[in-house]
């Protein structure tokens, strides 16, 4: 006996003609996320088997659980297809892998239909026999129970398995294409690149930074979100273009009307993301929207701030409450970062009475005092990270400037390497 990890790729089987293109892409994604683990790989058409050292089990699982695209995957305990053997080998699955459940079933799957046996017949024999010899007492419920031990007889071999472990689902991280990240340091914005990478999405990220008007732990809150996003990408590294919106942010506190001033700064936002998508070859926008949430974000503020755009707009929790994407947040491990006591540029200056009703003409009036060559500005000065999960870069030991101390931290690095 032997145990073995299945994955299944779930909603990838309606690709149809495209399948092998998405089951390539994702058997490509487990490989680079288990490079440095001891492992080996079986296909069949529509599954991937892992054999693996027992000592890395729990390692591989929590890596398997951030691959986009992975329905689910459980442990198989790998057998012949003796009745003896397969009794004794689920027996062993079910002393390992059974909790507090106090009901289970037994299930058998005949895959190689030339067995002598049929799968209820094989229920019947070997059902008795594995609940005889468990460690406890558990009775059998076959409509509603709280555990399954499956039985899967093919050609050469049969498998145990119990329950399953819910992968990501969706689809192989870059399928779907490259979007832009317009990411903030607080909540909402992480969550929606989780759910925007779920789905196939190659993602990059782009944060608006004021140093020094905002402090630089404000960035270094981004850094950290960008960490724990880069270990769900294929190799384990995500670009961060941190974008200087210091000149753009002075100029409309000084020139724009009080109530006008997050319309504006967010349609400045928009430009400036769109020109990078532009240049990039990426295809659309991302954001972190949700209606009615602040007064930024209803109706008709989405629809005269998104105005000065034509290319798409997504996003991902734009209904969801927001005790739901906390609850996600959490579940990301991303909670505790967005919600360090440091401003960025969008909450260091909130107006007195924000407009909730804005209208494009009086905002496209507003913008005619607005210098539009810092926006030209600020993307030539843009600093881009390319940020890895174990990357040390504290930014506040380096500077007060971002592009000052990223520059100062690579230095110390091309030290350290000479």
């Amino acid at each position: 006996m032997k145990k073995q990890i299945l994955i299944r790729f779930g909603d990838l089987v309606l690709k149809g003609k495209n399948i092998g293109f998405f089951i390539k892409a994702i058997r490509t994604h487990v490989r680079h996320a288990l490079h440095d683990i001891s492992v080996d790989f079986n296909h069949t058409h529509d599954r991937m088997y892992i054999i693996f050292d027992e000592k890395d089990e729990k390692e591989i699982i929590n890596r398997l659980k951030k691959v986009p695209g992975l329905y689910s995957f459980s442990l198989i305990y790998e057998t012949d297809n003796d009745l003896n053997s397969i009794i004794e080998t689920a027996v062993i699955a079910a002393n390992e892998q059974l909790k507090d459940e106090k009901t289970i079933k037994i299930e058998t799957k005949r895959a190689d239909k030339t067995y002598a046996l049929t799968s209820i017949e094989i229920t019947k024999k070997v059902a008795g026999p594995i609940l005889s010899r468990l460690h406890r007492p558990i009775e059998v419920d076959v409509r509603h129970p709280e555990a399954v031990i499956n039985i899967e007889i093919r050609k050469d071999v049969s498998f145990v398995f119990i329950g399953q472990v819910l992968g990501m689902g969706g689809f192989p991280y870059g399928t779907a294409g490259k979007g832009l990240v317009m990411l903030s340091g607080g909540i909402d914005s992480p969550v929606a690149t989780y759910l925007a990478m779920k789905q196939g999405i190659q993602v990059e990220l782009f944060h608006f930074e004021s140093t020094p008007m905002t402090p630089l732990e404000s960035v270094q809150k981004v850094i950290d979100l960008a960490k724990i996003l880069a270990t769900y990408t294929i190799n384990g590294s995500i670009k961060l273009h941190l974008v200087p919106f210091t000149k753009i942010h002075e100029d409309l506190l000084i020139h724009v009307t009080d109530s006008y001033i997050i319309t504006i700064m967010r349609r400045m936002m928009y430009r400036l993301a769109e020109n990078y998508a532009n240049a990039h070859d990426i295809k659309c926008l991302i954001n972190g929207e949700s209606v009615g949430q602040v007064a930024s974000q209803t109706l008709s503020s989405i629809s005269v701030v998104e105005n000065v755009t034509n290319i798409p707009i997504l996003r991902p929790v734009v209904t969801y409450d927001k005790s739901d994407i906390i609850k996600l947040a959490y579940d990301l491990n991303t909670f505790d970062i967005s919600t360090r006591p440091f401003n960025d540029c969008c909450s260091i200056y909130v107006p007195r009475n924000p407009v909730t009703n804005p209208n494009i003409p009086f905002a496209e009036r507003e913008e005619m005092k607005v210098d539009f060559s810092l926006i030209e500005e600020a993307l030539i000065h843009t600093v881009t990270i390319h940020v890895t999960p174990k990357m040390n870069f504290n930014i506040t030991d380096y500077g007060y400037r971002v592009s000052d101390a990223y520059e100062a931290y690579l230095e110390e690095r091309r030290r350290m390497h000479d």
